[in-house]
């Protein structure tokens, strides 16, 4: 009687316990269907060819990455060195390619033995030196990053022809990067479930120490992988942008192991598989991708990411409670397979009945436009969004801003997402020009006008450039400094962000203009990355080597602010600080005596005459190559009447 009454009892409920069960078992699956259903549900550009060849490019470097972390997390280790691994390996095929005439297919073997060498130094740091793996790989992060810039000299190097396609597309229509993605999957994969090395890994995250294993020897070769997947991901992304950038892929580590977490693997080893990186890698490619089509805030994306890594490694916790087959269970192969295929077809079924949402609906009468800005942590940025925005909403355009966060990889995917969702106009202003170069050719050829501000584009062609001058402006910067100090003194400069085309530029007038003034000596130049604080502390630092300084130039007026905090009573005084774009705090300063003077850009004019000029190519009309807007040095003589 009993028996028969737990027969009966399991037969009435063996449906939902199996839907129960397949549902713990693949978490990260089922969180992606339900993204990919509720993105098609609300965005009808989400579920086209193209968008979704986006999500897949877009996807693949922070996958490649995610793959190598995985043979890392596996083996109950951590490796925050693979961004700069990834940097400093396209910068070493760019550097040897171009500058050193290396043939391209020798390079690329360079870039690769560059990763494998950085990840022997974090295997040997950590198996044979003891060190913790987050204090080596931490390590290897400022080391790589440092070669990088050094090797560069802080500015992009082009890449050769032959590399670039590797950022283009086969037969018209499979990009590149999702082919070397899908490749590098198999080849993870591979080495997890078939080979000793996998086996290994698997071992020691399972703290298997006593079963003979040579564990030191094969934290060697673990990192090496983890290297070499870095240098991979770091070609597909330099070829993407057409240049090696020596700020890439920063801060990308953090998504490398978001995705592997996202996919199952425990942070504290034994568990991990390569198809479920890849679940965990376009979960994050489609939340961007989709929040980007939505026109939610780039502030408000960042906070979704982030729940929703947070309820994905939550439903992972829940899952292993519930005792769930593990990640890696050898015996499920077949059981795995059959679940992808239902899932797809419960995929395809309810994205196709969702569909029909979007079938009728009546477009917008409004313009559609797209502003891609290199930053919204600048106050100088910022103006230029509220001058578009104010100018949009007088003309009664619907206007989509996103940030890409100083990230050219991410102003790419922006742009990408901007021409796959058929905006009638794009305004980009690039965080690098030769970086934005591919995305623009794109929407040229999708036929979508597009406007560059504050900063033009490289090999491809816009509608307009609408900027100010920034070489005519460092010039006017190093004049007006060296005038207030009567042609003789010692100053100081500080450089922008190391890698971006404003620093570039300003630093380029600021040593022209300085020229005309031989007496005027610059006894130390070093980069504040355009960031308040960082301005006060290298300050702070040059103060101490020259406490006789009487001149500053800043290449925006955040630094000039951090360095007019560290002067203190000097500041306006003895030491005269000049700012550049003219932002209100800069101008209430300026107001204060306490900065001598901004280069003003005017930047919310900026912001207003590039949609204008957006619209402008929108309806057919002509519009000038380029549109310059005047600056102006700000003084406490003439700030009261000055807008900007």
């Amino acid at each position: 009687m009993a028996t028969d009454t737990l027969k009966g009892g399991t037969a009435g409920s063996g449906g939902a316990a199996a839907v129960r069960r397949l549902l713990l078992d693949n978490g990260a699956l089922t969180a992606l269907i339900v993204l990919v259903i509720a993105m098609s549900a609300l965005s009808g550009d989400f579920l086209t060819t193209d968008n979704l060849l986006n999500v897949g490019v877009q996807a693949a470097v922070t996958a490649i990455l995610a793959f190598g972390v995985t043979f890392v997390i596996v083996s109950a280790g951590i490796d925050l060195s693979v961004g700069s691994v990834a940097a400093l390996s396209a910068t070493v095929l760019a550097w040897s390619a171009t500058s050193h005439g290396v043939p391209v297919a020798l390079a690329v073997v360079l870039a690769l033995a560059t990763g494998i060498v950085c990840g022997l130094v974090n295997g040997f740091l950590i198996a044979y030196g003891k060190l913790p793996p987050f204090i080596a790989t931490l390590a290897m992060l400022s080391v790589g990053r440092g070669l990088s810039l050094v090797i560069s000299e802080g500015s992009p190097i082009a890449f050769p022809d032959s590399v670039s396609h590797l950022g283009d597309t086969l037969g018209g229509w499979l990009p590149v990067p999702v082919l070397v993605m899908v490749v590098m999957g198999l080849i993870a994969a591979f080495v997890l479930g078939r080979t000793y090395i996998g086996r290994s890994m698997y071992a020691i995250g399972g703290n298997a120490r006593l079963s003979g294993l040579r564990v030191k020897k094969q934290k060697l070769a673990i990192y090496a992988l983890s290297g070499v997947f870095a240098a991979a991901a770091g070609v597909v992304l330099a070829a993407r942008l057409s240049s090696a950038q020596p700020q890439a892929a920063d801060g990308y580590e953090l998504d490398a192991i978001a995705a592997v977490v996202i996919g199952g693997a425990s942070l504290a080893g034994g568990t991990g598989k390569a198809s479920g990186t890849l679940i965990g890698a376009l979960i994050l490619a489609v939340l961007r991708n989709g929040l980007n089509l939505l026109s939610v805030s780039a502030f408000w994306q960042q906070v979704v990411i982030g729940v929703v890594i947070a309820l994905a490694v939550l439903l992972d916790t829940v899952r292993r409670k519930a005792g769930a087959t593990p990640t890696h269970s050898p015996g499920g192969k077949g059981r795995q397979t059959a679940t992808y295929a239902l899932a797809a077809v419960v995929t395809v079924a309810v994205v196709g009945a969702t569909s029909f949402l979007h079938d009728g609906s009546s477009s917008s009468a409004k313009p559609k436009v797209g502003l891609s800005l290199s930053t919204l942590n600048n106050p100088f940025f910022v103006q230029i969004r509220s001058g578009a925005q104010a100018e949009a909403k007088e003309r009664g355009v619907d206007l989509t801003v996103t940030d890409a966060q100083n990230d050219a990889s991410q102003q790419a995917n922006q742009l990408q997402n901007f021409t796959s969702s058929g905006l009638g106009a794009i305004i980009v202003n690039p965080v690098d020009s030769d970086a934005a170069g591919p995305s623009v050719r794109a929407a040229d050829k999708a036929g979508i006008p597009v406007v560059a501000v504050d900063r033009g584009v490289n090999k491809a062609d816009v509608d307009a450039l609408v900027a100010s001058d920034n070489v005519a402006g460092g010039e006017l910067a190093a004049k007006t400094v060296a005038e207030k100090l009567g042609g003789h003194g010692r100053i100081v400069i500080l450089q922008g962000q190391a890698g971006t085309s404003a620093a570039r530029e300003r630093a380029e007038g600021f040593a022209k203009g300085l020229k005309a003034y031989p007496g005027i000596q610059v006894v130390a130049q070093q980069p504040a990355d355009f960031d308040r604080t960082k301005g006060l502390d290298v300050m702070s630092n040059l103060l101490q080597a020259h406490p006789d300084v009487q001149g500053v130039i800043a290449a925006n007026d955040e630094m000039a602010l951090g360095a007019v905090k560290a002067l203190g009573a000097k500041a306006g005084k003895s030491v005269q600080v000049v700012g550049f774009d003219g932002t209100p705090d800069g101008l209430k300063a300026v107001e204060q005596g306490t900065l001598y003077a901004s280069v003003a850009q005017q930047p919310s004019q900026l912001g207003r005459i590039a949609v204008d000029n957006a619209l402008r190519a929108l309806d057919g009309k002509e519009v000038p190559a380029t549109v310059k807007v005047p600056v102006k040095v700000v003084t406490k003589e003439n700030v009261s009447g000055f807008h900007g």
